[in-house]
């Protein structure tokens, strides 16, 4: 089995990066391969609503950058998803926001192929704000029909400085418990499929608006 891990820092080496190395090392050891991906320091065009990904159904956005398109095609390969992200004012950082406003978007018009994989968030912050922020990640999950393991706290890490986060016991602690439930997820999902247990197909139903 396969995890992408999304750094949304423009660090590679920060916090969030760290904090993606401690939920590493605890998948590796149920032999759960992961893959991690820096967002970086580039710059990530927001999307525009242009409907380009629900009309050509390919899996691409209409801004053929390097990331997008490329985070895309992983997107179908794993079989977990994490999303770090460092915390600047109370939500995720800005690029990343951008970068999953457009994968989702593509995720949807290619019918939800994310639906019933597993995925997790998590916020490096150096004081608050980390909380509404993991809920703001959590909600593309949700939306995407993945299954969300817990911890036993709140998906968060602190640290200000590099490398501060490593002091944050309690922080690592929650991470590791977080990884932990995944792996024992992804294996849930795994065995239940290989014994071929009965998946719940999706109710659709047409898209509404609030006056409507």
């Amino acid at each position: 089995m396969k995890v992408l891990a999304i750094n949304g820092s423009t660090r590679v080496d920060g916090n969030t990066a760290y904090g993606i190395k401690i939920m590493e090392r605890e998948l590796l050891k149920e032999n759960i391969e992961v893959e991690v991906f820096n967002l970086g320091s580039k710059a990530i065009h927001q999307c525009i609503d242009c409907k380009r990904c629900f009309r050509e159904k390919d899996g691409k956005c209409v801004f053929n950058d390097d990331i997008v398109n490329e985070l895309y095609q992983k997107f179908l390969e794993c079989d977990g998803l994490i999303i770090g992200s460092p915390i600047h004012f109370a939500g995720m950082a800005g690029g990343l926001k951008a970068a999953l406003d457009r994968l989702f978007y593509i995720n949807i018009a290619m019918d939800n192929p994310l639906r019933h994989k597993v995925g997790c968030s998590f916020g490096a912050v150096r004081r608050a704000g980390g909380i509404p922020a993991n809920n703001q990640m959590n909600q593309y999950l949700q939306y995407a029909e993945m299954i969300l393991p817990s911890s036993n706290y709140w998906n968060v890490i602190y640290g200000h400085a590099k490398g501060e986060a490593k002091e944050d016991e309690e922080g690592v602690r929650v991470l590791k418990n977080l990884s932990q439930n995944m792996a024992w997820t992804l294996n849930l999902i795994k065995n239940g499929r290989e014994n071929q247990i009965h998946e719940p197909s999706e109710i659709k139903s047409n898209l509404t608006s609030m006056i409507r």
